[in-house]
């Protein structure tokens, strides 16, 4: 049995759709804090238990049986992330998993100034250190949040943010998707695996792309950070929001999401969705 932990998500639960394009539903479980949230699973025949990073004997029974679990990383807004993988690694092994597989980032490492690669990169020394075989899933950074970051250009006919350096901008479903084939076909990826869009682009490609796309010249705007910083506060993000999402500029600055890997395109037999796909989409 494959367990896969916040399946009432979007990135987990397009994850067991995906599942259940490739495996009969008994096959499958899920773990979930809410499980009235996962009717439309249980309802399909996916076998569905209650557990949460909080509660490790809940976590156990909802893992018990499985070959394989899939752990989210937790999008707690608080401190305490690695603790809580922490204890979701402990459940699994405990459980009698054979392999454990986690949501991790691309450009993970102790000292990147973007958080939750620190955080990614301490995941994935518990699940080194495990004894458990593990496959560390490091997607690119999700392209539905690169519109975070671009503020109204459609409108203003500019994108305006600091200094930054090429992403691989990467489409959330095709991560799940490839996370899907990765354990339903039996695959043994061991440790860290790169799951990203062809192609790194910086903000002045994404305003070139935008052009094309809204047929009018998009400008794009170097503002030093502070300024940035300043702006978004002033336009209603909490400041430690607003300088969170400042570390992805300087760490796109130092390279750390740069890097661009075909096995994403292997396995989802095609070539996953890029940034002009995202801007078409949403424009």
């Amino acid at each position: 049995m494959i367990v896969v932990t916040g399946a009432t998500g979007a990135l987990n639960g397009a994850t067991v759709e995906q599942l259940l394009k490739r495996l009969p539903a008994a096959q499958i479980g899920v773990s979930v804090r809410d499980v009235a949230k996962a009717r439309h699973f249980a309802d399909r025949g996916v076998r569905v238990r209650q557990g949460s990073y909080e509660d490790p004997a809940a976590l156990r029974h909802s893992f018990e049986g499985a070959q394989q679990v899939l752990l989210v990383s937790s999008s707690d807004p608080h401190d305490g992330h690695v603790a809580l993988h922490r204890a979701g690694i402990e459940a699994a092994v405990a459980a009698g998993a054979e392999r454990i597989l986690y949501t991790s980032h691309q450009g993970a490492g102790a000292d990147t100034p973007f958080p939750p690669g620190r955080d990614h990169a301490a995941t994935e020394d518990l699940l080194a250190a495990s004894g458990v075989a593990w496959t560390s899933l490091r997607n690119g950074f999700y392209a539905h949040s690169l519109t975070w970051f671009l503020g109204p250009w459609q409108e203003k006919g500019n994108i305006t943010a600091p200094a930054d350096g090429p992403v691989s901008w990467t489409d959330r479903a095709d991560s799940a998707e490839a996370a899907a084939v990765i354990l339903a076909d039996g695959r043994t990826f061991d440790g860290p695996v790169t799951l990203t869009a062809s192609r790194a682009v910086t903000f002045d490609d994404v305003a070139a792309i935008a052009s094309t796309i809204g047929g009018r010249p998009v400008e794009r705007v170097v503002v030093d950070d502070e300024e940035w910083i300043a702006n978004q506060v002033a336009a209603g993000t909490p400041e430690p929001r607003a300088r969170m999402m400042l570390t992805l500029f300087q760490a796109s600055r130092q390279g750390r999401f740069a890097g661009v890997d075909p096995l994403l395109a292997e396995l989802l037999g095609r070539e996953p969705r890029s940034v002009a796909d995202h801007l078409a989409a949403s424009a």
